[in-house]
């Protein structure tokens, strides 16, 4: 039986036939291992309604669907936790049915303007100038709290001083050059704008302290917030008798004028703030 076997696997054409079918075999094991990946479903998560550009990502955007590995190009997030809390791109609308592609998502701290996502309805975000200097060394940063003071000459020449404005909450701090003063960056930045939001009939009676500058030599001091604040705290007129002199002072003066004169110490986020301050005169 050994010598008959010796001779069958000799033979060149046995050897042959064996070398093909193991071929044949190897190469459907491939083909089948192949296909089987193509076909395989994968669970991914998809976009169950239309979400515009630069808006917060939520479990309620967000289904499962099975889909064949094949269709599934690009990087995408595969898991809910690691889409909800993220932003859609500023430039971006993703279109319900899509996948979570990861260039179409961004964190907050990323998105142009990211420091408008908190204000509430019916605030202007105001960029004051500042320097070095009435930043207290910079050390105010985004999301502390600070207290505006009021001085001014009055009248018969004394001296009014106190607080104006309490419990603002400082958005952002920039450069010059429309940069984030505190980005994770090796770079020495000084500050030229904060910005912070106020309800618009604060915003009107801040444009008019800074309307009287020149004739009450008004000065506006940015101080940091010392005291403990609850959730109650909110943005509030802190002198009634500094809000009175304010308007006293200014009352025969139009809005437009205020804002025209003004515009070089402040800058709002967008036109519709002047309507808004038209509104409210």
């Amino acid at each position: 039986m050994k010598d008959s076997f010796r001779k069958f696997l000799s033979n060149k054409n046995t050897v042959t036939i064996f070398g093909i079918i193991l071929c044949v075999i190897i190469l459907f094991i491939g083909y089948y291992y192949r296909i089987s990946q193509k076909v395989a479903l994968t669970r991914v998560p998809y976009a169950n309604q239309e979400i515009k550009p630069k808006t917060k990502i939520t479990a309620n955007m967000i289904n499962y669907m099975n889909v064949p590995a094949a269709f599934l190009v690009g990087s995408y997030y595969n898991t809910q936790e690691d889409i909800v809390g993220k932003y859609s791109q500023y430039n971006t609308r993703i279109i319900e049915g899509s996948l979570f592609y990861k260039d179409l998502l961004t964190t907050s701290n990323l998105l142009p303007n990211s420091a408008f996502l908190n204000v509430k309805k019916n605030e202007t975000v105001v960029n004051y100038k500042v320097n070095m200097d009435t930043t207290y060394a910079n050390s105010m940063q985004p999301d502390d709290v600070i207290n505006i003071y009021f001085k001014a000459k009055s009248d018969d020449g004394t001296i009014m001083f106190g607080k104006f404005i309490s419990n603002i909450t400082i958005l952002d701090v920039k450069d010059g050059e429309g940069r984030h003063v505190f980005d994770d960056s090796a770079d020495v930045r000084t500050p030229a704008y904060m910005m912070f939001a106020l309800p618009e009939d604060m915003h009107l009676l801040f444009r008019k302290a800074i309307y009287l500058s020149d004739s009450y030599g008004v000065e506006l001091i940015l101080v940091p917030n010392t005291q403990e604040l609850t959730k109650e705290n909110t943005v509030y007129v802190s002198s009634k008798d500094i809000q009175n002199f304010i308007n006293e002072k200014t009352k025969m003066v139009s809005v437009d004028e205020i804002l025209t004169s003004t515009k070089d110490d402040v800058t709002t986020d967008d036109d519709s703030s002047d309507n808004n301050a038209n509104d409210n005169s």
